[in-house]
């Protein structure tokens, strides 16, 4: 499935759209195209996080690499420089392209030769290893790497100087290869091998096109310093390897450091298995690639200008330019942790963002330049409650909701009484208002300048089905506690009342909920209590009215939101942000940023829904067979975009092209997480 052969690898037209990704745990990660052009300003061989997750700065941009076999001059890399010209084409060469695990692999023939390519990062470490092995040939083959460096924010680009030391200056030879430094208060990179020579050649390429950002209306040129060349000669059957890093120390032994990554994803793949029930490639595929979404983050420190209290996890929640996101993060968590057995990460999570818990909410985001974390956001906060409840569920872990529950009970009082935002409970009908002028607030929160393209002032539908769930979460832990004997903090009789106190205000809230449904039209509105009155736009967000555990809607209109969003807003990669037949829908997200952004919710297709989708299925019609049929065209986006991950967004008009993050945590995790419910659900039928 993710094998690729000469056809379509000579193909600029495929393998120039397909992308590759690796990534180190820390936020760090190395991508490009299968052909070798760049076409993204976020391509590189090593972007490091300096903060990790943060900071992510491209040090290491590729490698130009060249043959000489039997006297013939081959070039294996690639270049799209101004002018749109592709000059070497390397791809021509490449007789195969697969992934071995979460590695890309290529396969260079050149007459008789074939040598291959395999590239990784070193799991916690700024570093990714190139191997190169010369698998077959009948005499010696002569390789020649040429580095091309960077020292910029993954965001920006590159032209002229900025700043950067003269590149003469920047380089030098140390021990096993090089060591540059462009910038004078820049991390130096190293680039190191045990085997052959190194030799500095510093100086400027410019111009290099990005037709990924040309599309995106941004800044399309860049440029990079190529530092030197590392010269080899391989004999058939030897290998050598180039590692790019910024640890002086790293190991220069490739096959060992390959061999703990294989044995890295294995420990994944095994405790994966038993709670993904029958499985084939394609979803341990989605394993290893759950993984390169979870990270390092430090826990906050106590006083500002202290050093963090430790290190807890945390989840980017798209390749390459979102980091961690509040939101993204809760709703990936029991795909990309639960589902695939990986419940200490799941702990680690939840955990790490207490800490952040500030007036009653969870972050919205942690900016990539490391500032304090941003709070706008109303429903990242409820996610909290619906992934520690899932994890409890998964484990019985009644020490960690001890320790979780004093934080999730004071965010319920920060909502009853007010919040940022005007984030409140309306006393009248025990439902949640949030919003004011120019703050997007829920997970449809595009926004250009000061435009704010999907406000949702108000009460919004999917908001307000967390809320319920929420309440009716902490009557249940708050019963579980008095039952274990693990409220510390209150008698049972105490804890009884609480308990009591919360259902009274999810009974609240669920006879609240009932004024959104919208009997003329069959389906509920999106927000109550608009500026402009209730919205009775039919987006996919009253799913969740539906697949979220507790649900405010009789099972009647369960039904007829499922199938109202099955009709109009599923396609085969996701559902719809809109209705078709809204004015406002757009089918196609492309163009500059603000056209992009227009389109972002209000029509284009998100992977992530999918999941809820399938899970408001599968409560309605009790058949876990259909719902896996919705699931399998998604499934095969697996080598469309990113090879061996799933995209964040699609057209909403057939054929449903793949955009946005070529890789995104909530869609990897939602396929993952539906698709364990929907083994539990077939077993249970057995």
């Amino acid at each position: 499935m993710l094998d690729f052969g000469r056809v379509a690898c000579g193909d600029l037209a495929f393998s120039g759209k397909r992308e590759w990704l690796v990534t180190n745990g820390m936020g760090g990660y190395a991508m490009g195209t299968v052909s070798g052009v760049l076409t993204r300003r976020y391509h590189g061989l090593l972007v490091a996080a300096l903060q990790p997750p943060v900071a992510r700065t491209l040090l290491v941009t590729k490698l130009d690499e060249s043959v000489i076999y039997d006297g013939e001059n081959g070039c294996l890399y690639a270049d799209r420089r101004a002018g749109g010209k592709v000059a070497p084409q390397g791809f021509v060469h490449l007789e195969r392209f697969f992934l071995e695990g979460a590695a890309p692999v290529w396969r260079y023939a050149v007459g008789d030769e074939l040598l291959e390519k395999r590239v990784w990062m070193e799991q916690g470490a700024n570093t990714t290893y190139v191997l190169y092995r010369l698998t077959r040939a009948s005499g010696p083959l002569r390789l020649r790497a040429r580095a091309l460096v960077n020292y910029r924010d993954h965001h920006g680009s590159t032209r002229g100087m900025q700043g950067f030391r003269c590149c003469k200056r920047a380089v030098e030879s140390v021990a096993h290869g090089l060591r540059v430094g462009l910038r004078e208060e820049g991390v130096p990179v190293y680039l190191l091998s045990s085997a052959g020579e190194a030799v500095p050649e510093p100086r400027w390429l410019r111009g290099y096109f990005l037709s990924e950002e040309a599309y995106q209306g941004l800044d399309e040129l860049d440029d990079h310093v190529a530092v030197g060349r590392f010269d080899w000669t391989l004999q058939p059957g030897e290998s050598v390897t180039l590692v790019a890093t910024t640890e002086p120390d790293a190991g220069l032994d490739g096959a060992a450091a390959y061999a703990r990554q294989r044995a890295h994803e294995e420990r994944l793949l095994g405790r994966a298995r038993p709670h993904l029930g029958p499985c084939g490639s394609a979803m341990e595929q989605l394993v290893l690639a759950a993984d390169q979404f979870v990270v390092q983050r430090p826990i906050r420190a106590a006083a500002a200008g202290e050093a963090p209290e430790g290190h807890g996890r945390s989840v980017i929640a798209g390749y390459p330019w979102f980091g961690d996101w509040g939101r993204d993060t809760m709703i990936s968590l029991p795909g990309l942790s639960l589902a695939t057995g990986r419940f200490e990460v799941a702990a680690q999570i939840l955990r790490t963002f207490a800490h952040y818990v500030s007036q009653g909410m969870l972050p919205n985001r942690f900016p990539d330049e490391g500032q304090a974390p941003e709070y706008n956001t109303v429903d990242a906060t409820l996610w909290y409650f619906e992934a520690i409840r899932a994890y409890h569920e998964a484990t019985h872990d009644d020490a960690l909701l001890h320790d979780l529950f004093p934080v999730l009970a004071d965010i319920v009082d920060w909502h009853v009484r007010g919040t940022r935002y005007q984030i409140h409970v309306d006393p009248a009908d025990g439902l949640l208002y949030a919003g004011e002028p120019g703050v997007q607030l829920t997970w449809m929160d595009a926004k250009v300048e000061d435009w704010v393209v999907t406000p949702r002032t108000g009460k919004p539908v999917e908001v307000n089905a967390l809320w319920y769930n929420a309440l009716c979460i902490m009557a249940e832990f708050a019963r579980l506690l008095v039952r274990s004997g693990g409220f510390s903090r209150f008698s049972p009789d105490e804890g009884s009342s609480l308990a009591d106190y919360y259902t009274s205000l999810a009974e609240q809230a669920r006879a609240g909920f009932a004024r959104f449904w919208n009997a003329e039209a069959g389906y509920c509105y999106d927000v109550l209590g608009g500026p402009d009155g209730n919205d009775p736009s039919l987006r996919p967000n009253q799913l969740f009215a539906v697949s979220l555990p507790h649900s405010p809607l009789p099972p009647e209109q369960q039904k007829a939101v499922v199938d109202a969003c099955a009709r109009h807003l599923l396609t085969s990669h996701g559902l719809r942000s809109l209705d078709p037949r809204h004015p406002d829908y757009k089918g196609h997200h492309g163009g500059d940023r603000r056209t992009r952004d227009a389109a972002y919710h209000q029509g284009t297709a998100w992977g992530w829904l999918m999941g809820p989708f399938v899970s408001a299925h599968l409560k309605v019609y009790h058949d876990p067979a259909l719902p896996r049929s919705f699931l399998a065209p998604l499934i095969h986006e697996l080598d469309a975009h990113c090879v061996g991950s799933l995209s964040e967004i699609f057209d909403g008009d057939p054929p449903h092209a793949p955009r946005g993050c070529i890789a995104q945590a909530w869609t990897v995790a939602e396929v993952l997480r539906a698709w364990k419910e929907l083994s539990v659900a077939s077993m249970a039928r057995l």
